[in-house]
């Protein structure tokens, strides 16, 4: 289940992002492609009103479908400079290879004019090339073609009774885009893969405090199911015993009944504290906190089990620092103390001994409950304070409980943003402690 929805979210993860990026770098290019239309425009406009210039129109010598030499253009057409310091004023002012064709209204070369020499069946080539059903009118008509491994753009200007129809070489800006949506295309595989990885992870650190919950939760329910399970078992063992005595007097039949009532408290005990974990979980953000007197709140638990204690024959020792406060719920904290106190004695052992301080620690407020006894070994300490967890079942269930007096104490402490801890050595007893500020 949750390898479904860690892919699940890798998908829709990849999906928005490749998403997000195809739009980035569709409008990146969009705006490149654009701006180079605009300049190779800007430069085919400014070649071909070079060639209609009055000035240049004499300087150009006709043929018929023959290239002029270089004594036309003096200055390379590749670097003309728009009669810059060092150019010639009468070059085309282009920064790529250009070339120009004149044609009578039927589309046939009547004059050519070029840098370089170049062969009449490039010309007829070209013009070829040109869309012709496109032109028409007194509008300049732009388009572009590639011819021999080079990419051409061209402008047909009307001229008398033909057209002239001026070429530059565009394939460096052609060659810029083109690496455009190459170096688009790596970059974005690259980074699809890093983020693949790094949704991964995060996916993982993400579902994990999930899957712990889960996990706890279906404990949880299996650990309150099999609580259950005993008492009800011992319920219906015994009604089915009254069932087959029915002509039998209530009194012959009491101990029975002693049962169902024992097991029924006991699952009245186990509901009750699971609904207050629930309702603590609940009511974390609505609990109203005030500060109290903590050794108040300790003596007035101790001194009601005093006798308790005494007749189950364990000793009780105590010392408690007076006037200590601390900010929180005084009924929470006095449970915890009772839950502490209430565990110390159950497993003291005979004859043995309990001792609670309550001292100041730094700015802080120490609770220690401590008893002699077995002690936990160091594998349990750690999880105790889980729920329905038992370091010896067989010995939780002959003291009572069902194992969420220590959890309940914890949920108390941490919602005091408070620690409680045990501190245990095998065979001398066990120390549990509770800090609070």
């Amino acid at each position: 289940m949750f390898k479904k929805l860690r892919n699940r979210f890798l998908i829709v993860n990849l999906v928005s992002i490749s998403i997000m990026m195809l739009v980035a770098f569709a409008t990146i290019y969009t705006i490149t492609y654009q701006n180079v239309q605009r300049e190779t425009n800007m430069e085919l406009y400014k070649v071909s009103d070079f060639y209609h210039s009055p000035n240049n129109s004499s300087k150009m010598p006709r043929g018929e479908g023959q290239g002029s030499g270089s004594d036309s253009f003096p200055s390379d057409a590749m670097g003309g400079d728009n009669g810059g310091p060092g150019g010639d004023p009468n070059s085309p002012p282009a920064r790529s290879v250009s070339f120009m064709i004149m044609t009578d209204d039927q589309w046939k070369i009547t004059d050519t004019h070029s840098r370089f020499d170049m062969e009449d069946t490039f010309y007829t080539e070209a013009l070829q090339k040109v869309d012709q059903d496109k032109v028409g009118g007194s509008e300049r008509q732009t388009g572009q073609f590639a011819l021999d491994g080079t990419d051409w753009a061209y402008v047909v200007d009307p001229s008398g009774d033909g057209h002239m129809i001026v070429f530059i070489d565009v394939t460096a800006q052609q060659g810029i885009l083109t690496n455009l949506i190459y170096t688009f295309a790596v970059v974005g595989l690259v980074m699809l893969i890093v983020i693949y990885f790094l949704s991964r992870y995060f996916a993982n650190r993400s579902i994990a405090p999930v899957r712990e919950a889960f996990e706890k939760q279906k404990q949880f329910i299996g650990d309150a199911s099999h609580e259950l399970k005993t008492p009800l078992a011992i319920i219906n063992t015994n009604a089915d015993v009254l069932l087959a005595n029915q002509e039998d007097t209530i009194a012959n039949q009491a101990k029975w009944l002693h049962y169902i009532k024992s097991e029924t408290e006991r699952m009245t005990g186990l509901t009750n504290d699971l609904l207050y974990l629930t309702q603590m979980d609940d009511s974390r953000s609505t609990m109203i906190h005030a500060k109290f007197n903590m050794s108040d709140a300790v003596e007035s638990i101790i001194l009601p089990m005093e006798a308790v204690i005494f007749e189950k024959n364990i000793s009780l020792d105590y010392s408690i620092e007076p006037n200590l406060t601390v900010h929180g719920n005084s009924e929470q904290i006095k449970q915890v103390i009772l839950i502490l106190l209430d565990n110390a004695v159950k497993y003291s052992g005979p004859k043995g001994a309990v001792n609670v301080t309550l001292q100041k620690q730094n700015n802080d407020v120490m609770l220690a409950v401590s008893n002699t006894g077995e002690g936990i070994a160091p594998e349990h300490l750690d999880r105790i304070f889980d729920r329905f967890y038992r370091t010896d079942s067989s010995r939780a269930r002959k003291h009572g409980g069902h194992g969420l007096g220590l959890a309940i104490a914890r949920s108390i402490v941490d919602q005091h943003k408070g620690e409680v801890y045990a501190r245990s050595v095998v065979g001398e007893g066990a120390t549990f402690y509770v800090r609070l500020s």
